[in-house]
């Protein structure tokens, strides 16, 4: 088992893999890496990315930095558990750009419902962060819901009336 990361070491990744990468593309992080870099906690237990477009030569950068950073990466996103939300990549957030490798945070809509999809108690409190934060909004939240909601047939492990109970009770609560 890898260290946990903190801000310092997520910086220190993205940097080394716009070093060590062959090509332009764009990673995404999602998850505990967008609640470290906002301050809403101070460690993660994995970075979680989705390049896309993917940088050639990324997979052989990750394979040695992992061990290099004693960092744990994982390919994960929001669009993975639930359908993504259209309009997902205009609205993920710049971070910086390192070599040909632009760094974005994931969509905050995407990652508030998968997080409420969830509803494990780290992320209902990284969803209220991101409502704070204004980098979402209860209307908002419920618009991009319904939009999602009827591809929530193509994902059996979804229980789409929970699912729906969950964004409904969080916007009531914070609209």
């Amino acid at each position: 088992m890898r260290s946990e990361a903190d801000r310092a070491k997520i910086e220190k990744f993205m940097i080394a893999v716009g070093q060590r990468v062959k090509g332009a593309g764009t990673i995404y992080l999602a998850g505990g890496a967008t609640a470290v870099f906002h301050g809403w906690r101070s460690m993660t237990i994995d970075v979680d990315i989705k390049p896309d477009p993917e940088p050639a030569g990324l997979f052989e950068a990750l394979a040695a930095l992992k061990n290099e950073l004693d960092l744990n990466v994982e390919l994960a996103c929001p669009d993975q558990f639930i359908p993504a939300v259209p309009g997902w990549r205009e609205r993920s957030l710049f971070i910086a750009q390192h070599g040909p490798v632009e760094f974005c945070h994931y969509d905050p809509y995407g990652q508030a419902l998968s997080k409420l999809q969830r509803r494990h108690d780290r992320d209902l409190l990284d969803v209220r962060s991101l409502l704070h934060a204004k980098m979402i909004h209860s209307d908002e939240l419920w618009r991009m819901f319904e939009r999602i909601e009827p591809q929530l047939i193509r994902y059996p492990a979804i229980d789409p009336g929970s699912f729906r109970a969950a964004v409904l009770e969080f916007c009531h609560e914070n609209g």
